[in-house]
């Protein structure tokens, strides 16, 4: 069983920083990639930004030039460093992993509220 935690998110002024995690945990014998989703009220859930076995990443363009994606293979944890947080970057946070061929594994979520 693969389970994915993650961690970090809270309540944040705007232009404000947060720092999400995800610790990724079970059987599972190759990671493809790991990223962040997000999903706000109401709205479907979109790709922030993923971070592939080589190292390449690629970011919505909503959140290019303030958020960074990194991960520490050793750890099986993928990290969003997110600076100069906006209202609209309020929404629950999912970590995800594609391993073991093609499947997809979810976290459960983290809530980030960017609010005065």
């Amino acid at each position: 069983q693969v389970q994915l935690v993650e961690s970090g998110g809270g309540l944040v002024q705007p232009g404000g920083s947060l720092r999400l995690s995800c610790v990724a945990s079970g059987r599972f014998f190759s990671i493809n990639a790991m990223g962040w989703y997000r999903q706000a009220p109401g709205k479907q859930r979109e790709l922030v930004a993923v971070v592939s076995s080589g190292g390449s990443t690629n970011y919505a363009d909503s959140v290019k030039g303030r958020f960074t994606i990194s991960r520490a293979n050793a750890k099986n944890t993928v990290y969003l460093q997110m600076n100069s947080l906006k209202p609209e970057d309020t929404a629950v946070y999912y970590c995800n992993m594609k391993a073991n061929g093609n499947f997809d594994y979810w976290g459960k979520g983290t809530l980030v509220t960017v609010s005065s």
